[in-house]
């Protein structure tokens, strides 16, 4: 069941991503892939056990890139021209940590490992340190612009509360995890097409 609620939240989020391309809303569609990426390295997890290319496959999907991601299609809504190259400065970097991070011990079950058994301290600090800062930037622009798209503002913090709760979830309760990224692409789907 876990793997097949977490494919199911990989094809959504695939499908929303699309649509944001679409739209022309790509860091927004960028953290809709990043979702997928993750729920689909949690699907292999569950279904064939955790190796450390799955596991490099969900920290960079996961950790690395999808609420940064958030917070620069955000910081993109509010037309911040700075926005772009810095997402994309930052996704080369997050890459090139996802590639290069030594990732250790052992993998032996199929529910989703703790970072801290597997990655060193450089690749985790980064990792929250980005997340905090595109929660960050989704919740002030969100706040900033609350007259101009009170809906669609509510739905992408929706969405990013749902992200940080499926993120939660992970460590005990993958399946509930899964439809929280579905979720949570829908809400930010929604927002993103909504004022």
């Amino acid at each position: 069941m876990n793997a097949l609620l977490s494919f199911a939240a990989a094809l959504v989020s695939l499908r929303l991503a699309g649509l944001l391309v679409r739209g022309r809303q790509l860091a927004w569609a960028g953290g809709l892939l990043a979702f997928a990426g993750a729920a689909a390295a949690m699907a292999w997890g569950a279904a064939h056990g955790w190796d450390a290319r799955a596991f490099r496959a969900y920290y960079l999907f996961g950790a690395l890139l999808s609420a940064p991601l958030l917070g620069i299609g955000s910081l993109q809504l509010a037309r911040k021209g700075w926005a772009t190259p810095l997402g994309l400065l930052y996704t080369g970097l997050a890459i090139g940590i996802a590639i290069a991070m030594p990732v250790h011990g052992v993998f032996a079950s199929t529910h989703v490992p703790h970072a801290q058994d597997h990655v060193d301290a450089v690749p985790r600090i980064v990792a929250i340190a980005a997340s905090i800062l595109g929660t960050v930037a989704v919740v002030t622009v969100a706040a900033a612009t609350l007259r101009r798209r009170p809906l669609g503002n509510a739905l992408v913090v929706a969405a990013v509360i749902v992200a940080a709760a499926a993120s939660a979830l992970t460590q005990t309760a993958v399946a509930a995890a899964a439809v929280c990224f579905a979720v949570s692409a829908a809400l930010l789907y929604a927002g993103a097409t909504r004022g």
